[in-house]
C-alpha cells in the first residue's frame, strides 16, 4: 500500500530540540525528534483540538489508559495530554494552523451545542461534573455551548417545544435519563419535528439511572462516566435509535428507554422518598418491594418477533391508531405508520404478574443489565424459569389490581416517569398523563440519531 499523502510537514522545534511534524491525507499526525522514536496520533480519534500561544502550537490530545477507573475530576478512560512545538516562521505556524483546522472540520465534529444541565438529579451533581469534566473537555475542542440549567421538572421539553434550535449540531443533557426523554418528547411535539428530531442527541451521565449512556458506553468497553461521554459527543459519531409510542386514546408519549408496570415501577417511582441516597435508594427499596412481594392481575398481548411466536397463547387483537385532531396544523409526530394487518398473529399472557417490563436499550440503569439481548455482559435473570424473556413488534398491555386487593392498582413507569397511577397506589392524588387503564405500545425504527462512541 502507497503512503498517504503528506498534507504538510515542517522542521520544529520540539522542547528546544529540532524535529519535525507531518500531517497525512489519511489524518495521521506524527512528530519526528532526534533520538527519540517517533510518536503518532490519529486526528480524529486522539485530537481534541489545537491553540496558538504566541510562537507555540498546543496540540490538544487524549491517550486511552490502560485501566481507568471512574471516580472524581481525573477518572474516566482517558486522559488529556498535550503536545507542544515551536515552527521556524510565522508563515510555517500558519500554514501548519491552517492545514489541522482544515482536517478537522473535514471530520464533521460539531461545532455548537445546546446544554441542557439538570441539577436536581441523583446526588445533584451534575453542575460540579459539567463544569469539572465536561466543559474543559468542549473547550478544548473549540466547541461553542448554549448552557441552559433546567429548573423543574419538564424543563427541558417546554424549552426545546418553542426555541430556535437550527443553529446548533446537536443537543447534549447532563443528567440522568430524565431530560434526554424530556428533549425528545419535547421535539416530537413541535410542527417541524421532521427536521429538528435529525440533531444529534447526546448524554453524560450526572443522574440516578443513565442507562441510555450505560448502554451506549458499554457496548464498546468504556465505562459510564462524563469523560468518556464527552469525548464520544466530541468526535461526533451518531447512531439510530427507536423511539416507541406509548398511546392511549389521543395522548401519547414517547419512549426511548422502558416501560414497566409492577415490581420495577413499583421500585423506581416510590422510591422517590428515598432519593438523597442517589442511585442507592433501588437498592435499598428494592429489597424491601421484594421481601413484600407484590403480584397484579392483568394481560399483556404482543405481536412476537421472529423467533418467538411460541410464547404466550393465539389471540385476536388489531392495533387501534386514533384519528388525528382536526383543524390543526400545528400537530407534531403521531406515532409509527404500522402495518400490522395479520389479527391472528397475535398472542397474550395473562396474569397473576410479579413485573412486566418493556425495554429498548441493554441497560435500565448503571448497574442494572435488564435486557442483554437487546441492540443498540450477560444479565443471568433472563435464564430464570420464572422470567419469560421475548422480542416483540408491538405490544399491549391491560393493568389490573393487586391479586386480594381488588381496590389497589399500581404504577405504569415509562422512562422513569410516571405514566399512570391506579386507585390507592403510591400519590395516587397526582395527576398522571394516562389513566390505569389499557395501552398500546410501537415502535418506530432508527427515527431518534444519539451521539454515540463509534462501533
Amino acid at each position: 500500500m502507497a503512503p498517504a499523502e503528506v498534507i504538510v510537514v515542517d522542521l520544529v522545534l520540539i522542547d528546544g530540540e529540532l524535529g519535525m511534524v507531518k500531517l497525512t491525507a489519511d489524518g495521521v499526525l506524527e512528530a519526528i525528534e532526534y533520538g527519540e522514536p517517533s510518536r503518532y496520533w490519529t486526528v480524529k480519534k486522539d485530537v481534541l483540538g489545537f491553540v496558538v500561544e504566541g510562537k507555540y502550537i498546543r496540540i490538544k490530545t487524549v491517550v486511552e489508559r490502560e485501566e481507568g477507573i471512574c471516580c472524581g475530576e481525573f477518572g474516566g478512560d482517558y486522559s488529556r495530554k498535550d503536545f507542544v512545538f515551536e515552527p521556524f516562521s510565522e508563515d510555517a505556524k500558519n500554514r501548519f494552523c491552517f492545514k489541522l483546522r482544515q482536517y478537522l472540520d473535514s471530520l464533521g465534529r460539531p461545532k455548537r451545542l445546546l446544554v441542557f444541565v439538570n441539577p436536581f438529579g441523583g446526588k445533584k451533581s451534575a453542575l460540579k461534573i459539567f463544569e469539572k469534566q465536561v466543559k474543559p473537555l468542549f473547550e478544548d475542542a473549540d466547541i461553542q455551548l448554549d448552557v441552559q440549567e433546567t429548573k423543574y421538572q419538564l424543563h427541558a421539553r417546554e424549552m426545546v417545544r418553542s426555541m430556535d434550535v437550527s443553529k446548533y449540531d446537536g443537543i447534549v443533557c447532563v443528567s440522568g435519563d430524565g431530560v434526554l426523554v424530556e428533549v425528545v418528547n419535547g421535539l416530537l411535539q413541535r410542527a417541524d419535528w421532521k427536521t429538528v428530531f435529525k440533531l444529534p442527541i447526546g448524554v453524560i451521565p450526572a443522574g440516578t439511572g443513565n442507562g441510555m449512556i450505560k448502554s451506549l458506553l458499554d457496548a464498546v468497553g468504556l465505562q459510564c462516566c462524563a469523560n468518556s461521554a464527552t469525548i464520544s459527543i466530541i468526535r461526533g459519531h451518531t447512531r439510530s435509535l427507536d423511539v416507541a409510542t406509548i398511546s392511549q386514546g389521543n395522548t401519547k408519549f414517547f419512549s426511548v428507554l422502558m416501560l414497566a408496570w409492577g415490581l420495577v415501577a413499583d421500585i423506581d417511582i416510590e422510591s422517590e422518598k428515598f432519593r438523597w441516597m442517589g442511585s442507592a435508594r433501588m437498592d435499598f427499596y428494592a429489597i424491601q418491594r421484594i421481601i413484600c412481594l407484590r403480584q397484579y392481575n392483568g394481560r399483556v398481548l404482543f405481536l412476537p418477533a421472529p423467533g418467538f411466536e411460541g410464547y404466550g397463547q393465539p389471540t385476536s387483537y388489531r392495533l387501534y391508531k386514533e384519528p388525528p385532531v382536526s383543524n390543526n396544523k400545528a400537530l407534531g409526530y403521531q406515532g409509527p405508520d404500522t402495518k400490522f394487518e395479520d389479527v391472528d398473529e397475535w398472542r397474550e399472557i395473562k396474569g397473576p404478574f410479579v413485573s412486566v417490563w418493556l425495554h429498548n436499550v441493554p441497560w435500565g440503569a448503571e448497574n442494572n443489565l435488564v435486557a442483554p439481548a437487546a441492540k443498540i455482559s450477560e444479565g443471568t435473570h433472563v435464564q430464570s424459569p420464572y422470567v419469560a424473556y421475548l422480542k416483540v413488534k408491538a405490544f399491549a398491555l391491560e393493568p389490573g389490581a393487586l391479586v386480594g386487593e381488588p381496590d389497589t392498582e399500581g404504577i405504569i413507569d415509562a422512562d422513569g416517569e410516571v405514566l399512570a397511577r391506579g386507585r390507592r397506589s403510591y400519590k395516587c392524588e397526582q395527576i398522571a398523563l394516562m389513566s390505569y387503564d389499557k395501552l398500546q405500545v410501537t415502535v418506530d425504527q432508527g427515527l431518534a440519531t444519539l451521539f454515540s462512541p463509534e462501533y
